[in-house]
């Protein structure tokens, strides 16, 4: 099943001009979201998504990989230390943290995995300055194991309002003075364009201001987090920006399909970067 003769060569031609021309070959890398294909298999998940034209999974574990590399594709986000509500702002988890981001930097070099997760944890009554400052602290514990093995930290920005309540690092400008004083090339954020739109939207300047601090973007459409072109978000104006401003790191399509699973993957191949 090639794309063409999944949607039809009119309805390629139609994306591609909607969404001004593909950008540069290859800069672009395409990702899908284990977790919003859950009533799918792991193999099937990949093998579909090879055939449309992706070439990543996000967040899949480590005992997961070899069915993604079996079908050609890369695990592009992974799992690094915490979760969303314990992660580094908190420092009687740094030790903790450490011991469990070095496990899984080891083996995200070994496997030439790029990215792993990590999260600043809920503020349960901590102000901001004082969560950024642990912030800090721990992210310094493992960046040079992180720069030396050439895999990036991605440290996720979540939306407070919605999905994750009390979450800390739910805006921009905090996470990227976090990855701005740690001062390292493997300390990054991972951009995520649904969660950003409901906390302060101005999107395409925020991501212009803050490029070489994004590691890795992912995208869902606002309200309900379904596919681009289902809510309010102007995402091929969106996509046109990225281009034109060169980034060049994944996009992990992370939203729950309003149809069936396989029609909801099949959104990529038609509505994302065409190479």
């Amino acid at each position: 099943m090639t794309r063409r003769g999944l949607f039809g060569t009119a309805a390629l031609a139609a994306a591609t001009r909607a969404f001004g021309g593909p950008p540069a070959a290859g800069r672009i890398k395409q990702s899908a979201a284990r977790w919003c294909y859950s009533k799918m298999s792991l193999d099937d998940l990949c093998a579909n998504a090879a055939r449309i034209g992706l070439q990543g999974i996000d967040l899949v574990d480590h005992k997961e990989w070899p069915t993604v590399r079996k079908h050609g594709l890369t695990p592009a986000m992974v799992p690094g230390a915490g979760d969303i509500p314990n992660g580094w702002n908190r420092k009687e988890l740094h030790d903790k943290l450490e011991k469990e981001m070095r496990e899984n930097i080891e083996r995200a070099a070994a496997a030439k995995v790029p990215n792993v997760i990590t999260f600043s944890g809920n503020r349960r009554g901590m102000s901001d300055e004082d969560g950024k400052e642990n912030t800090i602290l721990g992210l310094n514990r493992v960046k040079k194991m992180a720069e030396d093995n050439k895999v990036t930290i991605c440290l996720e920005l979540l939306n407070s309002k919605v999905d994750h309540k009390d979450y800390m690092c739910d805006h921009t400008a905090w996470g990227a003075e976090v990855c701005k004083q740690v001062n390292s090339p493997n300390v990054k954020l991972l951009y995520d364009i649904y969660h950003m739109q409901i906390m302060e939207g101005d999107l395409a300047r925020t991501m212009e201001k803050h490029l070489p601090r994004i590691a890795h973007i992912q995208l869902a459409d606002n309200p309900g987090r379904h596919e681009p072109g289902t809510g309010e978000i102007n995402y091929p104006f969106l996509f046109r920006h990225l281009d034109a401003i060169g980034y060049g790191g994944w996009i992990g399509c992370e939203y729950k399909p309003c149809t069936t699973t396989l029609e909801g993957l099949s959104w990529h191949a038609i509505q994302a970067f065409e190479t």
